[in-house]
């Protein structure tokens, strides 16, 4: 199973001054960043779930090698679609976690936090596809 997160950071509240987005709003701002998504690729999303969580937990952290003052955007749990064989099957689909209070924090404005929420969507998604961070770091979706 790959492990992968998105956007390492001090954990805790930084921009006080944010208003937070109803979880509707987020969930849309996250339907918009997968839109456009050319096929065959958006055919493959049927097997990932993408889930909004508020801030990752204790044990997300642990998985990412984080210290619990650390925080991050996303997180990928799965096999990615490179590392499947002809023996993968009957599993559950693999997972995104979007964490919502760090992007909020970290983005305060509207079109700041759409643009992130788009760029931690697509990283996630790419380590679905089997592209790892050294490579994602190189096309500047670090």
């Amino acid at each position: 199973m790959r492990l992968a997160a998105r956007g390492i950071a001090p954990s805790g509240p930084r921009n006080t001054g944010s208003t937070p987005v109803d979880r509707a709003r987020f969930i849309e701002l996250i339907r918009a960043a997968l839109e456009g998504i050319p096929e065959p690729f958006a055919e493959h999303l049927k097997q990932v779930d993408i889930v909004v969580t508020r801030r990752p937990s204790p044990d997300d952290l642990e998985d990412a090698d984080l210290a619990p003052h650390e925080s991050m955007y996303g997180f990928y749990r799965g096999i990615p679609l490179t590392e499947r064989d002809s023996g993968y099957n009957l599993v559950a689909p693999d997972v995104i976690h979007i964490y919502q209070e760090p992007l909020e924090e970290d983005f305060p404005e509207d079109d700041e936090l759409m643009a992130e929420i788009r760029v931690t969507v697509l990283h996630e998604l790419a380590h679905f596809f089997g592209i790892d961070d050294e490579r994602l770091e190189e096309l500047g979706m670090d």
